[in-house]
């Protein structure tokens, strides 16, 4: 059966946002906020995630990242800006990344060209309204290394998917510790560590549990009602739908050719084991049905 434009959609990002994470997963990545004086993991992540927006504050870099508890984002932000620039961030994270991802597939220079113009037309493309992180990591998808180009371009589409997810989150009237909580009883993140990994208290995350049960998206036990699935399922498809959008630009057998040139990439990622399954990104192995 021909797959649906939505259906493309996530394959899309099955097959991009491997390349993106490797910035988070990587051990050499994982160092590198250490290596410019930030303190610990987070503060690194923060910093490198909101760079492109320059030097954001945390109400505004909670808002748009969407599910951390705006406690932790407050721990890292501002402080990150007084050890080291937005501008500086920015030079090393797309670095980074690079190495990283040419140690995991050295023939990257060969192949990475044949991707660029597509991912760039699809990201050249897309409607900037209403999508901050987007819009900023666009305006850095001019790399002269292709390497470091291809990790920013499919940098640009995830930070559009995940635009798309917020609003959907929004539109069903789901808080961000809400949403972890039902994403996490429905088994597509890891439930042990997630609400350490996001910030939230044990008081806050129980009192989300709370307010899913009395929409009966959990049940008495913190598991997921039919309701809480059946709503799982429709935010990921109506994500699908909005993430469509950056299709336009491609007929289907032109996206069917992008996704097969994306493959082989993809495959010596999962083949590296940077990535672990279950992870606290959502992301389900590529052979997931």
């Amino acid at each position: 059966m021909e797959p649906t434009t939505a259906q493309r959609a996530r394959s899309l990002w099955l097959m991009t946002e491997p390349l993106h994470a490797v910035c988070y997963f990587d051990d050499d990545c994982r160092a590198l906020g250490k290596s410019l004086g930030l303190k610990g993991f987070w503060m690194g992540y923060f910093a490198f995630r909101t760079a492109p927006l320059g030097a954001v504050e945390p109400a505004a870099a909670t808002a748009v990242l969407g599910v951390f508890a705006p406690g932790m984002v407050a721990r890292a932000l501002p402080a990150a800006w007084h050890i080291v620039s937005p501008a500086h961030v920015l030079d090393e994270r797309g670095t980074r990344a690079a190495h990283a991802l040419r140690r995991i597939a050295p023939d990257l220079d060969r192949t990475a060209p044949a991707l660029l113009p597509r991912l760039q037309e699809l990201v050249d493309a897309a409607p900037d309204t209403a999508r901050p992180l987007f819009a900023a990591n666009r305006a850095l998808c001019d790399h002269a290394d292709p390497v470091e180009r291809l990790w920013q371009l499919t940098t640009a589409l995830r930070e559009f998917r995940g635009e798309a997810h917020l609003a959907v989150l929004a539109e069903r009237e789901l808080d961000g510790c809400e949403a972890l909580v039902l994403t996490a009883a429905s088994g597509r993140v890891p439930e042990g560590t997630m609400r350490e990994d996001r910030g939230w208290t044990e008081e806050e995350w129980a009192a989300a549990a709370d307010r899913l049960r009395s929409r009966d998206l959990l049940d008495a036990h913190g598991a997921p009602t039919a309701s809480g699935l059946r709503e799982r399922t429709h935010i990921e498809e109506e994500t699908d739908r909005l993430a469509a959008r950056l299709l336009r630009p491609l007929s289907p057998s032109e996206v069917d050719e992008l996704l097969e040139l994306l493959h082989p990439v993809v495959r010596r990622i999962l083949a590296a084991d940077v990535l672990p399954f279950p992870n606290p990104i959502g992301l389900p192995h590529p052979d997931t049905p």
